[in-house]
């Protein structure tokens, strides 16, 4: 409806809203597939779009710019890294008291045991830090940086299994198909780096263990350009990404314009259609990253230092410590989130034999990671975070040997976090004397959820997003943000 001061004249020669749209979401199309012809001709790089994930100003001033995630999936035994537990050790081969143990139904795991022993860490504790906080000697690395460590010892989750859990973890939901916490913190800020993605995912090499789905770090319903992209260890980080061989520059640029004349039919037909913009935007990255992604991922400008640092893992493409060197590269970059998975934390047997190695394997990257974001001026800005999807338990399964298990427990976990916002040298959060249940400052993944928004300067509340008549959020309707760990 016209404004009714206008003229008859005037009103007679305005565009309708549907048609603008249209011819809008048109010139724009254009717009971006000409200036991916004109690149792939080797143009200056001042004649290319914006970023296709421009950055964007948060719900207020941020303490965090990025996020690391090292993720152990897996679940890591609390009991024998962080959560010391004398009176546990004292009591060892004793039953699992009821009163303790409250009624909880056991995984059938262990459920059908006829015995539920309790069994105390084999590994000595020491103190480091100026909370005091207790470590594992496990953990020989991770202990010389805990005055930069928020230690929360009170985890705990609903989840069970490790699938529900993963997912749980990084998309705020046990079912899988909502957007990952990748996925949000692109959505919300965007990139600040327009020439590599805004959401990097590392995993290691050659392990085992529970599978892990691109769901962990996929868009869900979110646009397609806000999903994760993996890099792999190899010379071509990311599949298809350099063109095939034969491909020569004419080739590619008659490809290019028939594209440009597929995609300028389909909207003239269709209207702004969510998923020709979002393919628009994943040719123009693609083709930034044909140069981006292998400075990035070349370690050759690394100091002898700095490998010192890491350990002689991370000359090894794929490994730990490898992954750790490149997050610290693409946090230098201005990637926003990185996510790290090392797997084969689930040892429900076998653990006094395999938990050394899982630690040797990531202790000593974590914690030079910390260090080099620190001596680079880095980690204020930048938050770690560390954790798995769940606990393991205080009581044995199986039968109670030397090389015992622990199986899965939600009740009670611990992660930590460094930098970005966060009180280095602090613990936060108890659980009792046997490590069952939580008793002090219960933090829930949804809590940490919001935590880590809130660290980027993001609403947990606000930050929505419109989908099948419902409005979405990473926390779902529960969180809040741990106020007391926060610097």
């Amino acid at each position: 409806m016209t404004d009714p001061s206008f003229t008859q004249s005037e009103a007679g020669s305005l565009i309708p809203r549907r048609h603008f749209l249209r011819e809008g979401g048109l010139g724009l199309g254009g717009i971006a597939l000409a200036d991916l012809l004109a690149s792939s001709q080797g143009l200056k790089a001042e004649t290319a779009l914006p970023s296709p994930l421009p950055p964007r100003l948060p719900h207020f001033a941020a303490k965090a710019k990025r996020v690391i995630y090292l993720f152990m999936s897996g679940g890591p035994s609390q009991l024998d890294l962080f959560d010391y537990k004398p009176e546990l050790v004292k009591r060892h081969g004793e039953q699992l008291p009821d009163s303790v143990r409250g009624g909880q139904r056991l995984t059938g795991m262990s459920g059908n045991q006829s015995s539920i022993p309790m069994v105390g860490s084999p590994f000595p504790f020491k103190q480091s830090g100026p909370s005091g906080a207790w470590f594992s000697s496990l953990l020989p690395n991770t202990s010389e940086v805990a005055s930069e460590l928020c230690v929360i010892k009170s985890m705990f989750t609903e989840s069970i299994n490790h699938g529900p859990g993963v997912t749980f973890l990084q998309t705020g939901s046990q079912i899988p198909g909502r957007p990952s916490m990748g996925a949000w913190l692109s959505y919300g800020l965007g990139s600040e780096n327009s020439n590599l993605p805004g959401f990097v995912v590392l995993i290691t090499k050659d392990k085992s263990g529970q599978p892990l789905g691109a769901h962990l770090w996929g868009s869900g319903f979110l646009p397609a350009e806000y999903q994760g992209l993996q890099f792999r260890p190899s010379k071509d980080p990311v599949l298809y990404l350099n063109n095939p061989q034969g491909i020569t520059g004419e080739s590619r640029r008659l490809m290019l314009n028939r594209l440009e004349q597929l995609h300028s039919h389909q909207l003239e037909t269709s209207g702004i259609d969510p998923g020709i913009q979002a393919r628009i935007a994943n040719y123009e990255m693609a083709f930034r990253m044909q140069s981006s992604i292998p400075e990035v991922t070349d370690f050759s400008d690394e100091s002898e230092a700095t490998f010192n640092l890491y350990g002689p893992d991370a000359k090894k493409p794929g490994s730990f410590a490898a992954n750790c060197l490149q997050a610290r590269r693409l946090a230098e970059k201005g990637v926003r989130f990185i996510q790290l998975y090392h797997q084969d934390w689930d040892h429900h047997g076998g653990l006094p034999s395999a938990i050394p190695k899982l630690c040797g394997e990531t202790d000593r990257g974590c914690a030079a990671l910390i260090q080099d974001l620190k001596q680079r001026g880095m980690l204020d800005e930048t938050l770690v975070v560390w954790g798995g999807e769940f606990g393991r338990t205080n009581y044995c399964q199986g039968k109670l040997s030397t090389n015992f298990g622990r199986d899965h427990h939600p009740r009670c976990f611990t992660a930590w976090m460094a930098g970005g916002g966060v009180q280095g040298g602090i613990v936060h959060g108890e659980t009792d004397d046997l490590g069952y249940n939580v008793t002090k400052d219960g933090v829930h993944v949804h809590d940490l959820q919001a935590t880590i928004l809130h660290l980027l300067g993001l609403d947990h509340e606000a930050l929505t997003y419109k989908f099948q008549g419902r409005r979405y959020r990473l926390t779902d309707v529960h969180g809040k943000v741990v106020k007391p760990i926060l610097a």
